[in-house]
């Protein structure tokens, strides 16, 4: 769900011209995959086994 709203946030920073947004975007899909891959792996993170 993150990584889907920061492509979002993405592409509609790309398309309005907006910089803030663009760069929100980048960093809600990094975080997302950086927890998916976490959370695939079976590590706990922040105390939860899995991320919705």
């Amino acid at each position: 769900m993150v990584i889907i709203l920061g492509i979002v946030l993405l592409i509609a920073g790309l398309l309005t011209g907006i910089h803030a947004l663009w760069v929100v975007g980048i960093v809600l899909a990094v975080a997302g995959a950086a927890l998916a891959v976490l959370g695939t792996s079976g590590r706990r993170i922040g105390g939860r086994a899995h991320w919705y």
